[in-house]
């Protein structure tokens, strides 16, 4: 090979780097749609998550890199490669956009997609720095969950999770 490029790694099955892929993506998702409302309703929150968003979207393009796979993500914001994810882009932001608090339960539902994807990364491959870094990145996003739903709760309101186990949510959040 020439000077500077590394083989990859390892071979990835075919799930696991759609998996990689996809996950790439949704972190852009994530980060994309929280600086747009920020844009709109200049929310700590959603400025200090984006901040932690595009470090969780740097590590996953090293993986991409890593495993000599070709990165899907556009340049430019809201600009996505998958179509269902540029669909629920949209989705998001126009709700988001409908006021401060529909930002928040946007944010706290990024991040229970979020996790049910990731825990589900994670079981899907046998790479363990795969597994390693969706471990990381779980973690996050379950701080992340914390950040959102503790705000709609100081202001009086629950957050009831559309994608990972009640129970799990219960034990994320603190109930």
């Amino acid at each position: 090979m020439g000077q500077g490029v590394q083989a990859p790694a390892a071979v990835l099955s075919a799930e696991e780097a759609d998996t990689l892929l996809w996950m790439r993506e949704e972190e852009k998702l994530a980060h994309d749609v929280y600086l747009t409302l920020d844009a709109q309703w200049d929310l700590v929150v959603l400025r200090r998550i984006a901040v932690s968003e595009q470090r969780h979207f740097d590590a996953l393009g090293g993986k991409i890199q890593r495993y000599g796979l070709t990165d899907p993500a556009l340049p430019g914001t809201g600009v996505f490669s998958d179509p269902e994810l540029q669909a629920l882009y949209e989705e998001l932001v126009a709700t988001g956009l409908a006021s401060s608090t529909q930002a928040l339960v946007v944010g706290a539902t990024i991040e229970d997609l979020d996790i049910l994807d990731l825990q589900q990364a994670i079981e899907a491959t046998d790479q363990p720095d795969l597994q390693r870094t969706y471990g990381h990145l779980l973690e996050g996003s379950k701080n992340h969950l914390r950040a959102f739903v503790g705000e709609l709760r100081a202001l009086g309101l629950d957050y009831e999770p559309q994608y990972i186990d009640p129970l799990f949510f219960d034990a994320i959040v603190g109930l």
